[in-house]
This record gives C-alpha cells, structure tokens and sequence, in this order.
C-alpha cells in the first residue's frame, strides 16, 4: 500500500498564534480551524510505477510520463542516422510532444536496456540497416509491440494524422 495523499487537523494550533480569525454570524472573532490536505507528486509516480513495470523496468502511463517519446539513434556516428534523429526530434517538439534523445556513444543494447529501465511509452529506433529501407521502427513500451514506418511518416503514423 502507498499512502498517494494525506489530510492532517491542524485545529487552531497555527491560527491563535497569527491572529488568523473570521467573524461568526454574531460579528464575533474566531480562530479559524485549518487542516492541510496533500496529494504527493512523488508518491503519485511511486504508486504509478509500482502499479506499471515488468522484469525490464518502469513503464510510465502515458498520462504521467515525463517525456512521450524517446528517440534512440543506434549509431551517433553515422550522418544519416542523426540527420533522421534531429529532424524526428524538432517534428515532434514543433508539434508540442515532449521528446528524449538518446544520443550518447553506446552499443545498441545498452540504449536498449535503459530505454526499457526508464519506461518512456513510445520508443524510436533509428537504425543503419532500417534506413536502408527508409524506415524506422516505432515499439510500445507496454505492450513490446514493434512497427516499422517510413521515415517520412513517423510524425503523422504517431500522432494518427495522415
């Protein structure tokens, strides 16, 4: 069980000591009786993620996700990959998605396994052997399932705008 909220009665305990008062129907000062009501961010993540992981990591719900895509150039090396990265990059943050690159040097599997630890809802690979194709792989973090669309269709295949 996570606690996501929490009510505390605070009584008068804040307001005698600041004067906090309010006038009854009689015209008389009272103490205003005060309570703190919370709904925790954090908790509601934790409560969220543990309700939402596998074997491999989180998997954000896509209503709280910090970031709705991730875009995983495989080689950072190669001019086309990142030609296709950036421009799928600046598509999608004209459009008002939040987007994460993972543009670091690292073998293919290590994108891999940390793209699934942190559980980001969409997931796209751009990969040499794919463009040969001039295609890109979208996978659903949730469902592992995988689609490759054309390079030029990514944007309108993802948001279901043709």
């Amino acid at each position: 069980m996570i606690e996501i909220g929490n009510i505390f009665k605070l009584g008068t305990k804040y307001s005698l000591p600041l004067k906090a008062v309010f006038l009854d129907e009689n015209g008389q000062e009272k103490p205003i009786i005060m309570g703190s009501y919370g709904i925790g961010p954090a908790r509601i993540a934790a409560a969220a993620i543990e309700q939402n992981n596998d074997k491999d990591g989180m998997i954000w719900p896509e209503s709280i996700a910090p970031f709705d895509i991730e875009i995983l150039p495989l080689n950072i090396k190669d001019t086309k990959t990142m030609e296709v990265a950036e421009r799928l990059y600046g598509e999608f943050i004209e459009k008002g998605f939040d987007v994460l690159m993972d543009d670091r040097d690292e073998r293919a599997g290590v994108k891999f396994k940390d793209a699934d630890l942190i559980g980001i809802p969409t997931r796209i690979v751009i990969g040499e052997k794919n463009l040969k194709e001039g295609l890109v792989e979208i996978k659903k973090r949730k469902t592992k399932e995988t689609t490759k669309v054309k390079t030029e269709e990514v944007v309108a295949h993802y948001t279901g705008k043709s």
